[in-house]
């Protein structure tokens, strides 16, 4: 979830160029990378507004035209691989180091506390003066030590926002990526990948019947896989962009990644089609695991360039603004669309298509600029300057 100003992105220097020059070269942005973080975003949004306006989830009681709004869930997939992408950039640039757990730690805090403790007041405010979020009742002191602490998949509370599960899981990642970091250095890609997948899928297997086994579940462990996943593509792209790969008459790789991420995805599309929501939603441990190489493949094409026409849709304008504050609207959307639909809309209307097109007219452009204000106040800053220090002194300038 994080923006473009989180990508080191210089170009690959060889085995003998020194770290100093490493050091020396300006990042770049990815073209494409903030369109998918905005788009993922505006889908987590269109799902909740689904979600409150169909009652049975995860039954599809909504119109068939609206049936892709019930996995929502995929989105936040999407988020863990491009997060993991997106951190492994400048490490796979430069022989998978980290160049400091310190400043590593330092920078993570920076980017994504500020505006999730912003987000957090915001919630309880909104769940302690109009409505709680459904299904939960009013947050506690208990609350607001969890979740101020990221550990709510850990301990059970009353939530103030839907959404945080996530950033939960995200920020225990975080601890684990200096180690993935190792691994790929000294043992390569294939062996975390496969490590990782046999301890996380024996996991799966054992959850059912092992009660000890199956308190693991609550930290989401397949969402390490989809984080490796996405470190390890963006080790293709940085091996590809190294050796002139994206050039025009260099290697098909990179012509050949859009079809290798279509033919990865077509089976997992299938198989929900077939199988339905209720099946699916009961399965995602699963089919986040089989979503993963697909959309590992798909950072690595977009990253090269591929498929021209969807990087040139994915970075236009608009996609990209939306995708520099995608993280404000993970963050802010739910108490909004919550207090808009069912404080708005369920005492004038009934559930179904005319509340979810109400709900979409008034949640989409209002959380959009909200989460726009917060953005500008509690987000932004904090990409722009690395510190209190440089932070200060440019809102004492203004």
């Amino acid at each position: 979830m994080e923006s473009s100003a989180d990508q080191a992105t210089a170009p690959a220097t060889s085995a003998s160029t020194s770290a100093s020059t490493r050091a020396t070269r300006a990042p770049a942005r990815l073209p494409g990378l903030d369109g998918i973080r905005g788009v993922a975003a505006l889908f987590v949004v269109l799902h909740h507004c689904w979600l409150l306006s169909f009652p049975g989830f995860p039954a599809d009681t909504g119109p068939a035209w609206a049936g892709w709004l019930v996995y929502g869930h995929l989105a936040v997939v999407m988020f863990i691989v491009l997060s993991g992408f997106s951190l492994a950039v400048s490490p796979a640039r430069s022989g998978w180091r980290l160049n400091g757990l310190r400043r590593f730690a330092y920078r993570r805090a920076w980017r994504i506390l500020p505006p999730y403790w912003a987000a957090l007041l915001f919630s309880l405010v909104v769940a302690w003066t109009l409505i709680p979020q459904p299904g939960q009742g009013s947050p506690t002191v208990k609350s607001v030590v969890v979740y101020g602490l990221l550990v709510q998949d850990l301990f059970g509370s009353p939530s103030p926002n839907g959404a945080f599960w996530s950033i939960a899981v995200e920020a225990q990642l975080y601890v684990v990526f200096p180690l993935m970091l190792l691994v790929l250095r000294r043992a390569g890609a294939a062996v975390l990948l496969a490590v990782l997948t046999v301890v996380v899928a024996l996991i799966g297997l054992l959850a059912p019947s092992v009660p000890a086994v199956d308190l693991f579940m609550r930290l989401t462990p397949q969402f390490a896989v989809l984080f490796a996943i996405g470190a390890v593509a963006a080790g293709v792209a940085a091996g590809m962009t190294a050796h002139g790969e994206t050039h025009e008459n260099a290697s098909p790789w990179p012509s050949r990644l859009p079809w290798l991420a279509l033919a990865a995805a077509a089976p997992v599309v299938l198989l929900i089609v077939v199988r339905g929501p209720e099946w699916t939603v009961d399965h995602y441990f699963w089919v986040d695991l089989a979503v993963g190489p697909a959309a590992g493949l798909l950072l690595a094409s977009v990253a090269a360039g591929r498929p021209r026409l969807l990087v040139r849709l994915l970075d236009t304008r608009a996609l990209r603004r939306l995708g520099s504050f995608s993280y404000s609207l993970y963050l802010i959307h739910a108490p909004i669309v919550v207090v808009v639909n069912r404080m708005v809309l369920a005492p004038r209307l009934a559930p179904g298509v005319t509340m979810f097109l109400a709900t979409l007219v008034l949640t989409v452009p209002l959380t959009l600029l909200a989460a726009w204000l917060f953005a500008s106040v509690f987000e932004l800053p904090f990409q722009r300057h690395r510190g209190w220090g440089a932070l200060r002194a440019a809102v004492l300038r203004r």
